[in-house]
């Protein structure tokens, strides 16, 4: 039998020393991944740059909104903003506890990016629900009993607080057990339970006592509330009762079970 032709053993050392495909293949792979990671790390590289080192996203403005006691200008020189910082580098959390700390009057407040060159400051002011009078002033006190401000000038509408705790050692007896900020909530949480139509007609929430709190008002009328417990049943009660005796000047409803009115 004829042994393989010249032509036959060329084809044959082509095929053996040609690399199998998994090696033709490996180089070209090996490149695009080295020439993908160099990309990347060019990319990373310079959005570093741009977020830190460009003067494109730096902060040239800052705004202010949601005030209604204080200022714009009070607000901005308080949260001390770093014009001119990296929008990036901005550390909103420090900026809110300034203004917190500086302005207590402020409740709450959202610092936000607003890119590229913005810093946005939104304010939440406190809402007196009471006044404490401090000399010739008042301090305002919040729905959380806060005193968060000290004005010169009561507010329009704003009920007075009296601690009036006036009988023998009734006074410190009550502040061994309730101390004055504990009252002062208690009465918060009265003022918040006073139906609309009597708030607007309150002068004085007046605390004798953690349960003897009452309220006066206008037209020479008081109300006897009791504690700050169970607010939801006494101010219907309450208002019930100034419905069916709407010339009274005296209103009982420290038991709304069992409320009660007088005089004429």
């Amino acid at each position: 039998m004829a042994g393989p032709t010249t032509a036959e053993r060329g084809e044959r050392q082509q095929e053996s020393s040609d690399p199998p495909p998994a090696r033709r293949l490996r180089a070209p792979r090996l490149r695009t991944i080295i020439i993908l990671a160099v990309v990347l790390v060019l990319l990373s590289a310079g959005s570093v740059w741009v977020l830190y080192g460009s003067q494109w996203l730096r902060v040239e403005r800052v705004s202010v909104s949601g005030t209604r006691v204080l200022t714009p200008a009070q607000v901005l020189e308080a949260a001390d903003v770093p014009v001119g910082a990296p929008l990036i580098s901005v550390d909103t959390d420090a900026i809110e506890a300034r203004l917190r700390r500086k302005l207590p009057r402020i409740d709450a407040v959202d610092v936000a990016r607003s890119w590229p060159h913005g810093i946005g400051l939104k304010v939440t002011e406190r809402t007196p629900v009471l006044l404490v009078q401090k000399g010739g002033n008042f301090v305002e006190v919040d729905d959380e009993g806060v005193r968060f401000a000290t004005v010169s000038e009561a507010p329009k509408g704003v009920p007075a607080l009296e601690l009036t705790l006036s009988q023998p050692g009734s006074r410190a007896a009550s502040l061994r057990r309730f101390d004055e900020d504990r009252l002062v909530r208690e009465a918060v949480r009265v003022a918040g339970a006073i139906p609309a139509a009597v708030a607007k007609d309150t002068l004085v929430v007046k605390v004798r006592s953690y349960d003897d709190i009452s309220l006066e008002l206008n037209g020479d009328r008081t109300v006897a509330w009791g504690s700050s417990e169970k607010g939801a049943a006494k101010a219907r009660t309450l208002a019930a009762l100034m419905k069916a005796a709407p010339d009274a000047r005296h209103f009982d409803v420290s038991v709304p079970t069992a409320p009660a009115s007088s005089g004429s």
